[in-house]
């Protein structure tokens, strides 16, 4: 018999202490850490292999709480991270899982379906996994086929007790808390049509997950109100969307599973922030998280709200202008030599995402004009690599852009292109203070900054003159303390590889980061 809760025992459980409270303690491995936490689905995987040990280290390198991953049995008993039973979706092997003993399936190559780059990455032993996780970030072991006993021998030895829940069944994870004494945290399924009390007597879990059309503050608060998370699982078309994320947020679940961590943590951010203390350009679009300087890596962008998307222009034999940071085609596109000995239809031929994953295949080098019809509300961050200034101003005022571009190229170009069209917004290169007077001559909208030559004495001194002060904190610039500096400076525009990692100091910065 389905018993529901009456109104009145609703009613008082959603006035009870929404997040934070938990019966577990859970290592936090981003401090301060933040009330709603993000679990990556099987890790970054869109950036590298699923399950593999890169896509977990990727969740630490963005300030992600939780990688989720799934755990099989070898057929000599041992524990190896992958989803499926079948090898060949994501190895080069055959057959089953269970019908090789590990040493023989850490042989398989796991990355080359993803993509050539990764080639050289393997299956990971759970061991394995646990200790390139400690410390960095937080796994939930989906447990597709394993043996409890040494399930819980592996978690507890690796000193990951604290960094790990385990998802199974009822059944199984009854096994899991008395082998190990409740020293590991568990996590169930809840489908509202269940009794909630007996639900809890018989489960006692640390977490439950709700599939998101299910997630009520009502539910989330009773949950909390016995020290219990809940984890939403947003996952797929129909839920892994803004409008679902804000809902469940406000619902009150303290994690998301999803397979777009960029897309959650912008969204909460903007939501707790507001104005942001410093814009944010994505260096070649979004290109951590796909390919750069494809539509794919612009709407990406895009979509996390870029307060500008930088592009790269270049010029083909035949006159045409796309978009392509080498000058030549061989680093990110499966052409040969220079891109301006090539024609245009020679280049749209290309793919320009085969490089950087199986699911991008289907890119290709963009045409200027679809780059920037691409990109939706941000602004164009235009690096002027191979165009003329009367072809790019034409380009800027077709895509009414006038009011919501840069151009970074040197002072020489940006007279010329004033000269043609003096409300380009010119960016010039600027490497140190002294450099001030001759640049401030062109009246530009701002500066590039040398990231090393910044000072609050140079940011100042160029907004005594109008200038804006850009930069691009690429390469080893991009860590926190980096950032936080140069946004207490005052900053405008923050050049960046990793917008995750920038938003973590935006966080920071603003007192926004629980």
């Amino acid at each position: 018999m389905i018993r529901l809760m009456s109104p009145l025992i609703a009613l008082t459980l959603v006035a009870l202490p929404a997040r934070g409270q938990s019966k577990f303690p859970f290592h936090e491995p981003v401090s301060p850490p933040r009330a709603v936490q993000v679990m990556v689905h099987r890790g970054m995987a869109m950036l590298a292999p699923e399950n593999s040990v890169r896509a977990v280290r990727a969740c630490a390198d963005d300030y992600l709480e939780w990688a989720e991953i799934d755990v099989r049995l070898s057929s000599d008993g041992r524990h190896v991270v992958i989803h499926d039973d079948a090898l060949g979706r994501c190895t080069n092997g055959t057959g089953r899982v269970s019908s090789l003993t590990l040493s023989e399936l850490l042989k398989l190559d796991a990355g080359s379906k993803h993509a050539r780059r990764f080639n050289d990455v393997r299956l990971a032993a759970l061991s394995e996994m646990l200790e390139a996780a400690k410390g960095r970030v937080n796994l939930c072991i989906d447990c597709k086929e394993v043996d409890h006993a040494l399930l819980c021998r592996e978690i507890i030895n690796s000193g990951m007790g604290s960094q790990v829940v385990v998802y199974d069944s009822p059944g199984n994870l009854r096994k899991i808390r008395s082998i190990s004494g409740s020293a590991i945290a568990t996590m169930v399924k809840y489908r509202p049509v269940e009794d909630l009390a007996g639900f809890i007597a018989t489960t006692d879990p640390s977490v439950v997950e709700i599939d998101a059309d299910d997630v009520t503050s009502g539910l989330c608060a009773a949950f909390h109100s016995r020290g219990i998370k809940v984890q939403a699982k947003v996952l797929g078309a129909k839920w892994d969307n803004k409008a679902t994320w804000a809902r469940v947020i406000d619902s009150g679940a303290d994690w998301l599973q999803t397979d777009d961590p960029a897309g959650v943590r912008f969204l909460d951010a903007r939501r707790r922030i507001g104005k942001f203390p410093v814009m944010i350009a994505m260096h070649r679009g979004a290109s951590r998280y796909a390919p750069e300087n494809t539509i794919a890596a612009i709407d990406t962008a895009a979509g996390l709200g870029a307060d500008y998307i930088e592009i790269d222009i270049r010029t083909t034999r035949d006159g045409r202008h796309m978009l392509l940071h080498d000058s030549q085609l061989s680093r990110t596109t499966t052409g040969m030599g220079a891109i301006s000995d090539a024609e245009w239809d020679d280049v749209r031929r290309l793919s320009a995402g085969d490089w950087f994953g199986s699911r991008f295949t289907g890119q290709k080098v963009p045409s200027l004009t679809e780059g920037l019809d691409a990109l939706g509300t941000s602004s164009a961050y235009l690096d002027a690599k191979a165009i003329a200034p009367g072809d790019l101003a034409k380009a800027i005022r077709q895509a009414n852009l006038l009011d919501r571009h840069v151009v970074y190229q040197s002072v020489d170009y940006g007279k010329k292109l004033l000269e043609i069209e003096p409300r380009a917004r010119m960016l010039p290169p600027m490497s140190k203070l002294a450099e001030l007077e001759s640049v401030a001559a062109i009246k530009p909208y701002g500066v590039d900054a040398r990231w090393n030559a910044l000072s609050k004495e140079f940011i100042d001194a160029c907004h005594a003159r109008g200038i804006r002060v850009f930069s691009d904190a690429l390469g080893f610039n991009e860590t926190i303390g980096q950032y936080r500096q140069k946004i207490s400076w005052g900053i405008d525009c923050i050049q960046t590889d990793y917008p995750l990692r920038l938003l973590r100091a935006i966080e920071l910065n603003a007192g926004k980061a629980e």
